[in-house]
């Protein structure tokens, strides 16, 4: 900054100077934030190390670093201007450019030092200052220097959204064929589709850990770009969870995926979002896909897209599934992963499980597509070993197709916890074919932690292995949601802790009925219409497992017609022809109004 700018913007009622340089001395915020700059490091590490120098002097070489840093902005700024860019943006950029700056100031002086600016300017940029109005000295140096770098201004640009120096440099020449106006409104653009709505919880951090972790296949250099741009944010302080925030991933976006800033123009990037549109993915969920899979943005709808769709639904599964299994899984549309695709169809083809199984594990949970034959076999041989294969196998893994993901000692530890109950492997395999979910789940969050509910209850340890024999389903039943809300329900209605127990023992899928549709009605036909006890429930829990309609309404009523009484488990542990022997013939009699 010349003297008479600063005078003309610190000294109250001074009389302004004339200066052929635009100036911003109304522009009081913009003096603000450059009189309050900090120095260069460079800046700083030669004043550490210089010899002692008295106050006075100290402040004076202080005064004028400062003055000649905020002299460069303002040249550069107006370099800038020159290249079509608004006094805001200019300013803007030379703000929040401050290696650039320093790169520049360092540039004179090393001109200055060795006595070379007289012969640079007259041989180099002789024909140019003719044609520029007069500038002060420094500022017509530092202006030179940065048209002399032939960049276009794309380097400060570049660093003042987030890049350093040194990339920004190098990214430079990439887009030497951009106009420094067009790459701005480039960059507004990609910050708008990639991070609009950023608040997305976690959950694009959460599905880029679950694609890394269930990755074992040779990729494609398309996947292998996104787990370098992956690795990159993990890296940092905060790691994945800073994906999909902008001012911490758009820098390593950028330099992971130059072309971004190279596409034609927006009319690439709405056929894509018209394709998401029509596989049914929902506009604030685009920006996940294109974050977890940026290379999307490159294919080509019709020659590259659509083909790899086809190739995906023509083994069962439909169009309208699509979308929510590229958002689960975008790298579904990769070369290696379809062609890792065909590997599974065929492995499992071999296997003889139906073809309607493994469309409807990989619809569910598209992580499979990642996984390679070699670990699918460590995990189908294991199950093996407990009789499920073939249509068995295909019933598992399209009820818990997460199965698959797990690690085999991931495996043999919930196959040594059942042991540890008392359960045979007979009795286990059994558990496995019924409900696989069990095998998929944390030991210590899940499966512990239902066993300790059941004793919490005051279920007695020595029945636990009955209990999970007779309903292992209770150990997918979620507590706070499920089991413990029905046990209060039990209690609410007039039974004691140890007889809900008692029960649970006695008959444990208890545990899995819905509170309205089975529990309630049940108790309520008992009390109201049978006017019996609720104690009764106690000696025979095996009443909720009737159906109400078909079974308890229709032989209440035949007994009460004949005015007769018994236990319910006389009433409803016979079959059809037991009772009938016993009662007579069992008709539905309408009940009374």
């Amino acid at each position: 900054m010349s003297s008479n700018c600063l005078q003309n913007c610190l000294v109250p009622n001074s009389k302004p100077q004339p200066s052929p340089f635009p100036c911003h001395c109304n522009n009081t915020s913009f003096y603000f934030n450059l009189i309050r700059c900090p120095q260069p490091p460079i800046l700083r590490l030669y004043l550490s190390s210089a010899p002692p120098v008295p106050l006075a002097a100290a402040r004076s070489n202080s005064n004028g670093a400062e003055e000649e840093e905020c002299e460069a902005r303002e040249a550069v700024s107006y370099y800038l201007q020159q290249l079509g860019l608004s006094n805001e943006e200019s300013m803007e950029i030379a703000l929040n450019s401050p290696n650039y700056l320093t790169m520049l100031i360092h540039g004179v002086r090393d001109l200055d030092d060795f006595s070379l600016w007289n012969s640079w300017t007259t041989t180099t940029h002789e024909k140019q200052q003719q044609q520029q109005p007069y500038l002060p000295p420094f500022k017509r140096k530092v202006y030179l220097i940065a048209k002399q770098k032939g960049d276009n201004g794309i380097i400060p640009f570049l660093e003042s959204i987030g890049l350093t120096l040194s990339s920004a440099t190098h990214l430079a020449r990439y887009l030497s064929s951009q106009t420094l106006p067009n790459l701005i409104n480039k960059v507004k653009y990609v910050r708008k589709i990639f991070f609009a709505n950023s608040d997305d919880g976690g959950l694009i951090a959460r599905n880029a850990r679950q694609m890394m972790m269930h990755l074992s296949i040779s990729i494609d250099d398309d996947v292998q770009q996104t787990l370098s741009f992956f690795e990159k944010i993990q890296a940092r302080r905060g790691g994945l969870h800073l994906l999909g925030s902008q001012d911490s991933s758009f820098r390593h976006l950028i330099e992971s995926f130059p072309r971004l800033l190279l596409l034609p123009g927006e009319s690439h990037m709405k056929r894509l979002m018209v394709f998401l549109d029509d596989i049914g993915v929902v506009e604030g969920c685009k920006r996940q896909i294109l974050l977890l899979f940026p290379p999307i943005i490159f294919y080509d709808i019709e020659k590259d897209v659509r083909p790899r769709l086809q190739a995906i639904l023509k083994d069962g599964i439909e169009g309208k599934d699509f979308g929510q299994m590229l958002l689960k899984y975008p790298w579904i549309l990769s070369r290696s992963i379809l062609q890792n695709y065909e590997n599974i169809l065929s492995f499992f083809d071999d296997e003889k499980v139906p073809k309607i199984c493994v469309a409807q594990a990989i619809k569910s949970c598209p992580l499979l597509l990642g996984l390679s034959v070699n670990k699918l076999k460590l995990v189908v041989e294991q199950l093996r070993n407990f009789g499920i294969r073939n249509q068995k196998l295909g019933k598992v893994i399209a009820t818990s197709p997460q199965l698959l993901l797990q690690k085999p000692q991931e495996f043999h530890q919930v196959v040594c916890f059942l042991r540890d109950l008392g359960l045979d492997d007979d009795i286990i395999g059994r558990i496995l074919g019924r409900c696989p979910e069990i095998f998929a789940s944390s030991i210590g969050r899940t499966l512990k932690r239902k066993l300790n509910f059941l004793i919490g209850i005051g279920v007695s340890r020595s029945h636990l292995p009955r209990i999970v024999r007779k309903y292992p389903e209770f150990f997918v039943c979620d507590i706070h949601r499920a089991l413990r809300p029905r046990m209060t329900y039990l209690m609410h209605v007039g039974l004691s802790k140890r007889e809900v127990a008692l029960m649970v023992s006695r008959f444990s899928p208890l545990l899995g009925y819905s509170i309205d549709e089975v529990l309630k009605p049940k108790v309520e036909f008992l009390r109201n219409s049978m006017g019996k006890p609720i104690s009764d429930l106690v000696e025979y829990p095996r009443y909720f497992s009737y159906s109400l309609e078909k079974r308890i309404k229709p032989r209440f009523w035949v007994l009460k017609g004949r005015n007769m009484e018994c236990s319910l488990k006389s009433m409803l542990g016979k079959n059809d022809e037991e009772f009938a022997a016993e009662f007579g013939e069992a008709k539905m009699l309408v009940p009374p109004l």
